[in-house]
């Protein structure tokens, strides 16, 4: 086996499974593992974010927030074992691959607008998980070989 086939295989076993689909724009919660002295607990940061850079075990994210007046921006790597936790809360319609233009701004200007027709889509694919199974006929029961039909049939007397 070849090294870089080798150090492809390690990768590919190191890349979380269990992470959503979100792209630039969309606002999520990220769940963070912080540890302090011996103790550990689950931290969320949330934001919109602004980019997403590489691929493969390396790709991160730019999350970006306005808290308390002051913006601040932050950078996660997407396949990071402190990462306990994905969730998209709202996806956002956006024309640019990049968003840095948020940086500057506070209050309205640093919203994104959010895409139309998502929870129509939600709402669709939930349908039809809940979506009630197809009628099957029922077989007549199959008729003994020596009864002819006219027996089965009571005679009027």
């Amino acid at each position: 086996m070849s090294r870089d086939a080798l150090l492809e295989e390690i990768e590919t076993s190191q890349l979380k499974q269990d992470i959503p689909h979100f792209n630039v724009g969309d606002t999520i919660k990220v769940h963070i593992r912080i540890i302090e002295g011996d103790k550990e607990r689950v931290q969320i940061f949330t934001g919109t974010v602004i980019a997403r850079k590489g691929s493969g075990l390396s790709e991160t994210f730019s999350l970006y927030r306005v808290a308390y007046g002051s913006g601040m921006e932050r950078v996660f790597s997407l396949h990071s074992p402190r990462i306990a936790k994905i969730e998209v809360m709202r996806q956002g319609k956006v024309r640019r691959a990049k968003l840095y233009y948020l940086r500057g701004t506070a209050g309205k200007a640093a919203k994104v607008k959010e895409k139309i027709g998502v929870k129509k889509e939600k709402v669709a694919v939930v349908a039809q998980e809940k979506a009630p199974e197809p009628i099957v006929e029922e077989k007549a029961p199959e008729k003994e070989e020596g009864k002819k039909p006219e027996d089965e049939t009571p005679k009027p007397e």
